[in-house]
């Protein structure tokens, strides 16, 4: 079962219904779980039109008295609003009554509860926001993308390792190709983190633990060079917004431009149907979802101002990753391939991992 936390992010529980509706119809077999206010979301179910209403009364409701709303400080929301909806999703996959939780609520609320309640994998120093991006040839996951603002080189590591597994579940593919972010493909480019990084992920590929390509550039991301890119978290959200910022002017570009004359406007309708194809594969809501790797469970950040579409992608990022039990791979690989298995806590991963090395 899947724990849908349904009144948080911009939409709210009319979203995240709506959402569920068009999820179960895809997926019919997938059991769902609404946490919230039950008088609100059997309202919000009742607004629905037969068949996807008696698709939705067949979710089970879990009661929420609380909400972490956007503005909310993450020490409020931990502390303070321990029966919220996002509170009471994450702790149904900690006692294993769900095996996945999504939430479109604040991401530095999420971040921290998952991690009080969950607790990080052994050998995992610190979780990581994980996303999908298209490329020319497909796609790639690039992480951290806003978790981890500073990271130290064996942050990026444990990314790297994190990132090798999810892609290689996924996507069965059996040996994902890693690269890590800078500003230049040569060995003297970048600053002293990515360098040591760099001298890290080498030797994990020299012992064949990781399919390690080198350096990749930001453009490189988008072309298909590796199938994850690694990154400290204030690189990543860059990176990703900017994206995002550049996507939604080619749009208003576009529109402009074909509506600009009579003779444009025939253009336009001629190439409707080409640009109903590009307008698919570039468009940001097939892509949401975005997946907190290293922790004890599977919990998926969907964009807070998500639509039931969107929303609907990241409850299937979340069956996804639970069908594929992905935090156990991540967990088995940090024993293996990093020889961590004895390591006493999280919190000492990092000089641990330098020195299995």
């Amino acid at each position: 079962m899947i724990a849908i936390d349904a009144m948080s992010g911009d939409g709210g529980a009319p979203v995240t219904v709506a959402a569920v509706s068009a999820f179960l119809t895809d997926h019919p077999d997938t059991r769902l779980a609404l946490v919230g206010d039950p008088a609100v979301l059997t309202d919000e179910i009742a607004k629905l039109a037969e068949p996807a209403r008696a698709t939705v009364t067949r979710c089970e409701i879990i009661p929420a008295s609380e909400v972490v709303e956007m503005h909310d400080s993450t020490r409020d929301a931990l502390r303070n609003k321990k029966d919220s909806s996002m509170r009471v999703a994450i702790n149904c996959v900690k006692s294993g009554q769900a095996t996945a939780c999504v939430s479109a609520g604040n991401t530095g609320a999420l971040l921290a509860i998952s991690k009080f309640v969950l607790k990080t994998l052994p050998g995992i120093a610190r979780p990581a926001i994980c996303t999908t991006l298209p490329t020319i040839n497909g796609h790639t996951h690039m992480l951290d993308l806003g978790a981890n603002v500073d990271c130290t080189p064996d942050h990026l590591l444990q990314f790297a390792v994190m990132g090798s597994v999810l892609a290689s579940a996924v996507d069965s593919n059996a040996n994902p190709r890693v690269g890590l972010l800078n500003i230049g493909s040569e060995n003297i480019k970048g600053n002293e983190q990515v360098k040591e990084a760099a001298l890290l992920l080498d030797q994990m590929r020299e012992r064949g633990s990781l399919d390690y390509t080198g350096f990749v550039e930001g453009d490189g991301i988008y072309t298909g060079e590796c199938d994850v890119v690694v990154c400290d978290g204030f690189a990543g959200n860059v990176s990703l917004k900017s994206v995002e910022g550049v996507a939604r002017m080619i749009r208003v570009f576009m529109r402009e431009e074909f509506s600009r004359s009579p003779l444009t406007k025939l253009a336009a309708a001629i190439a409707r149907p080409v640009l109903k194809r590009f307008g698919r594969r570039i468009d940001p809501r097939r892509y949401n979802g975005a997946s907190l790797l290293g922790l004890q469970g599977v919990v998926i950040k969907s964009h807070g101002g998500a639509d039931a579409l969107a929303f609907a992608n990241a409850v299937d990022i979340a069956r996804l990753e639970a069908e594929k039990n992905v935090p156990a791979k991540i967990g088995e690989a940090i024993a293996a391939q990093l020889d961590l298995a004895g390591s006493p806590t999280s919190d000492q991963a990092p000089t641990k991992l330098t020195q299995t090395l």
